[in-house]
């Protein structure tokens, strides 16, 4: 035993460890997605990377995996907990509040992408059979990349989730169809795994409430974890053992836990563990991609990326428009969605051990679902490009002849439609500029004046004739956006007035320092508004209470702009006399 856990198997773990603990807080400094980094793990430290070397050099067995099959039952693992954490989204009532959605823009685009890119290897020579499986496979986008990247709260967010949740719900039959091997054998694994499933969500429904209830008493984590784990284990055997894949076991247990009170809980206790063990799955996938093979047929893989690239963001694009979605969500969309994923990687499997696909297709194919991962974060990148010049040259791109008097604010959160509510009130005009054109037709719905751009462009700024503003706010959530804006706006207008959000005094008084005449930081004035509270509620007058208020702010204000060595700016002045005002 001491002789095994000091050979291959500890520098196995080493290696795995090593990456865990290095990419995912590398990735996430540079907000890209884990998933990318394991697998450029796995093409550097795998048998086509420097694992090739290790005879060569024997101290690259304690960084490199020379033995893929052997952490194979550790990557199966990491799938079943992906397919479990994607079931623990896919509640009954979810589906049926997104029904419209699901089953109708995410089932055609499934069908009409798997129908078009099997026409199209049907053409080149595939066989009936390996294109149907290939074009189901390659339909398939990627959940664990999308959602981290787009949220599930912006529209083209809402549009892929909508479309991932139809992709996992075909996942179950599609596993189904392409592991099972001959009529026969289908006809048999049908009626057991039906009989399995029901018996699942009968049994499920009553009992595990009272299994994680009994768990959740003991105020036990681990606990907790160990039922979660065993719930899906014994899930995954059940479905194994008729002949079905044992993710969807996995799969139907997530659904069974959505639906009660401890969803959120078991989420977070089985994160770690699914988190490592599908990093070991893509740390595999990288393991595939032989340099040379790529280098040996470069054409034909670039060949096959780019036309199912090309077959799913259309599919998606136009599909969505449509539905009526804006050209810039679908255009955004389609890009973001048009890489295959991991689940193309595990049907791609399934199909060839039951002899649907060759071994020589799937490998080929694997190795461009493969690339077609690593390069899925570019994709979002062109996608938001595309979609912002979709919306600009769609959107009303004029500006207002006469900005005279008018108030400015860019941005138009929370805090920029309120200082508009707040001007509005007041009777002062002001034109509001935000980037995201949903807010954009939301906030012209309810009456406000505002213009789609992007404040970040120098051209749109020129248009804007801030000169002839009264005042320019900067309500945006980006510290170096606002501090960029300040700095290039003070040194057209050296005479506005530029109020800018700050997040805290640090933040506000690097404002400062950038030509602000105004930092408002959120702690500061969270902190203000606490304070004047609690100092009404327990009985002192409200006079004095504001008059202390606003001395304090001074004050505070005055330790930011010593700290922005601003404290003697002329343009200050107006400001002071404005603190001191309510005093008197």
């Amino acid at each position: 035993m001491a002789g095994e856990l000091s050979g291959n198997g500890l520098s196995d773990a080493l290696t795995i460890l090593g990456a865990a603990g290095i990419v995912i807080p590398a990735f996430a400094r540079l907000k890209i997605s884990p998933v990318i980094g394991f697998i450029i793990v796995g093409m550097i430290a795998g048998p086509f990377g420097l694992g090739g070397y290790a005879d060569a050099y024997p101290w690259l067995e304690a960084v490199t995996i020379n033995d893929p099959h052997a952490i194979e039952p550790f990557a199966e693992f990491g799938i079943i907990l992906l397919l479990f954490s994607i079931g623990l989204e896919l509640s009954f009532r979810r589906l049926v509040a997104m029904r419209k959605a699901v089953f109708g823009v995410g089932a055609a685009e499934l069908m009409m992408g798997a129908l078009l890119i099997g026409s199209g290897l049907l053409l080149f020579g595939e066989a009936p059979s390996s294109a149907v499986a290939l074009g189901f496979a390659l339909a398939m986008s990627s959940t664990a990349l999308v959602l981290p990247i787009a949220g599930t709260k912006t529209p083209v967010g809402r549009a892929a989730f909508a479309m991932l949740l139809f992709e996992d719900l075909a996942l179950v039959p599609l596993l189904f169809l392409l592991g099972s091997a001959g009529l026969g054998a289908m006809a048999e694994t049908a009626w057991k795994g039906a009989l399995v499933i029901a018996a699942m969500l009968l049994i499920g429904r009553v009992l595990l409430p009272r299994l994680f209830a009994q768990a959740a008493r003991t105020k036990s984590p681990e606990l907790f974890l160990a039922v979660s784990l065993l719930v899906v284990i014994v899930a995954s055997l059940a479905t194994g053992a008729v002949g079905l894949s044992p993710i969807v076991g996995a799969l139907i247990a997530g659904v069974l836990i959505a639906e009660t009170e401890y969803r959120s809980e078991v989420e977070v206790v089985t994160a770690p563990f699914r988190g490592l063990a599908l990093g070991i799955f893509l740390i595999t996938v990288g393991m595939q991609i032989d340099f040379r093979v790529i280098a040996g047929m470069w054409p034909s893989l670039l060949g096959a990326l780019v036309g199912v690239l090309l077959v799913k963001s259309l599919v998606t694009g136009l599909l969505l428009r449509l539905a009526g979605s804006r050209l810039g969500t679908a255009a955004e969309t389609g890009l973001l969605m048009a890489s295959p994923s991991e689940t193309s990687l595990i049907l791609i499997g399934a199909a060839a051990a039951s002899g649907a696909i060759s071994g020589e297709t799937a490998a080929f194919w694997q190795v461009v679902t493969a690339v077609g991962l690593t390069i899925t974060p570019l994709l979002a990148t062109l996608g938001r490009f595309a979609g912002r010049r979709a919306d600009a040259r769609h959107g009303d791109g004029e500006t207002p002849s006469d900005m005279s008097g008018r108030t400015v604010i860019f941005g138009f959160g929370r805090i920029g439609k309120m200082v508009a509510d707040m001007l509005t009130q007041h009777g002062k005009p002001y034109l509001a500029v935000e980037s995201d054109i949903d807010a954009v037709m939301a906030a012209r719905e309810g009456g406000y004046s505002i213009l789609f751009g992007d404040v970040g462009r120098s051209e749109l700024l020129d248009k804007l004739q801030l000169g002839h503003a009264a005042a320019l706010v900067l309500t945006m959530d980006d510290p170096v956006l606002v501090a960029q804006i300040a700095r290039r706006v003070r040194g057209w207008c050296p005479d506005l007035a530029i109020i800018a959000r700050a997040r805290d005094p640090g933040h506000a008084a690097q404002l400062y320092k950038a030509g602000v005449t105004d930092a408002v930081p959120e702690t500061v004035e969270a902190s203000l508004q606490l304070s004047e509270a609690v100092l009404v509620d327990i009985g002192l007058a409200m006079g004095p209470v504001i008059a202390s208020i606003h001395e304090k702010r001074s004050e505070l204000r005055a330790e930011i702009m010593e700290e922005a060595e601003l404290e003697h700016e002329p343009r200050l002045g107006r400001r002071r006399v404005r603190d001191a005002a309510p005093k008197g």
